[in-house]
């Protein structure tokens, strides 16, 4: 069943020509990704220790996510592609953390909702991904693969958001998180990045 909502904004096309351009540098920026997405997970277990009821997903959401990264991390090292030495501040993640409540109750609302965004726009960038490798195989079945992945996990955090919340409130919500993330995506710049 499908619960998340479908992205108001799709893709700018010449993003893919710019991640095309420079592959060693979107993967670094996609390692850092998983890397951040498995301690998000993680971070919401450890934050809402009483939310018993989604703690187990989380937790396998995080370790896949952290496979995601262990992946990535093989195919970096196949073709001497370091990891980045730091990790730099997202500007897509940093305009829609600038959307949370401050209150307890409508951040933890705001937190789910905005995961299933995120990997929803990584599902949809995935598939871009994935269909302009044309001569590189392992690539595109790499990215192939984690869309699938990504999808589901955007379908995973509404349902968590609906154990506790009323379908009105979360839907409502939603769809106004979702209206605001095509609009920071208009406005970021393109760069070999996945957001």
């Amino acid at each position: 069943m499908k619960f998340s909502l479908d992205l108001t904004v799709e893709t700018q096309s010449n993003w893919i020509d710019v991640v095309m351009a420079d592959i060693p540098s979107f993967l670094q920026d996609h390692a850092d990704c998983e890397r951040k997405a498995s301690a998000m997970a993680l971070s919401l277990v450890a934050k809402y220790p009483d939310r018993k009821e989604i703690i187990p997903e989380l937790i396998a959401t995080g370790i896949e996510e952290l496979e995601h990264f262990q992946q990535v991390y093989k195919i970096m090292s196949s073709r001497g592609v370091p990891l980045a030495s730091e990790i730099e501040q997202d500007p897509y993640i940093k305009g829609l953390m600038s959307l949370i409540y401050s209150d307890s109750q409508r951040r933890f609302l705001d937190r789910l909702l905005l995961a299933s965004i995120i990997e929803c726009r990584g599902a949809e960038r995935f598939r871009l991904i994935s269909s302009a490798m044309v001569n590189d195989e392992l690539l595109k079945g790499f990215y192939y693969n984690l869309w699938v992945s990504e999808a589901k996990h955007g379908h995973i955090f509404v349902k968590m958001a609906l154990v506790y919340f009323d379908k009105e409130q979360v839907y409502d919500r939603l769809n106004y998180l979702n209206i605001e993330e095509g609009k920071i995506v208009k406005g970021l710049k393109l760069r070999p990045a996945l957001h």
